[in-house]
């Protein structure tokens, strides 16, 4: 095993080790995907009877966009780890060590997609208690998971670039709040897009919120659709490892700022 993957590997043993101390964190992540799966779902519950949901529940058309939009939620705050371990003094204590730049940022992002890949799963099976049927089965729901662990890493990312570069808790906050609801309802989230205004559909197709529904929604279908699950999915990796790149540069630069 080379340097690097180990240095990745203890880096994000350490994150993931905090984590697993403190389970309720995820536990309460899951009371707003549930208020907008049942309170939500409930209320709009007839809306499949306009065309274009191919007769199914608005339950099981709901869950794919509960998981992408908890998946942005939930990543847009890392930024906020990242301040915490420059104010302790952890951060800078790293860069006297051996370990790679990119190790240390790339702890964070896995830690967040595990946290995502449990989170997602949980709601799918909310939603299966509530009485969702997921026809792509097993293979379906993998790549509804791992679309929002790769949302979740853009947003990670980005949330960590901002942690280092501008060092406020209050821009990373307005950042989330700025983006969360209009990237979410300028996809299909919550109706399909044939249903949406013409604009809608066209910014939607340059959301990377609708790229991770479309791929996920493509593998959901009873026969998938390899071709459109592979182009979303391969636009959201690609944008995803140049997030990444962003966050590992943006450290280089606080590096230097020190």
């Amino acid at each position: 095993m080379s340097a690097v993957l180990v240095q990745n590997w203890w880096m994000t043993h350490r994150r993931l080790k905090a984590l697993v101390r403190q389970p309720a964190v995820v536990g309460m992540m899951l009371m707003q995907p549930a208020i907008w799966l049942f309170l939500f779902g409930g209320l709009f519950k007839n809306i499949v009877e306009l065309p274009g949901f191919a007769g199914q529940s608005y339950l099981g058309y709901l869950v794919p966009g509960v998981v992408v939009m908890s998946a942005v939620s939930s990543n847009m705050w890392a930024g906020m780890s990242v301040i915490e371990e420059i104010d302790r003094g952890t951060l800078n204590r790293f860069l006297v060590t051996p370990v790679s730049r990119g190790a240390i940022m790339n702890a964070g992002v896995i830690e967040q997609a595990v946290s995502t890949a449990v989170q997602s799963v949980l709601i799918i099976v909310l939603g299966w208690i509530g009485g969702a049927h997921y026809t792509g089965g097993v293979t379906g729901l993998a790549a509804l998971v791992l679309a929002s662990v790769l949302l979740g890493a853009v947003f990670s990312a980005l949330s960590n670039t901002m942690g280092l570069l501008v060092r406020q808790r209050e821009m990373i906050i307005g950042l989330s709040v700025a983006l969360l609801l209009p990237l979410t309802f300028l996809s299909s989230a919550f109706m399909p897009t044939a249903l949406m205004p013409g604009w809608i559909r066209h910014v939607a197709a340059f959301n990377p919120v609708n790229w991770s529904l479309e791929a996920a929604r493509a593998g959901l279908l009873a026969k998938p659709d390899w071709t459109n699950l592979a182009v979303h999915g391969g636009w959201l990796l690609a944008l995803a490892a140049l997030m990444v790149w962003l966050a590992t540069y943006s450290f280089r630069a606080y590096q230097k700022s020190i």
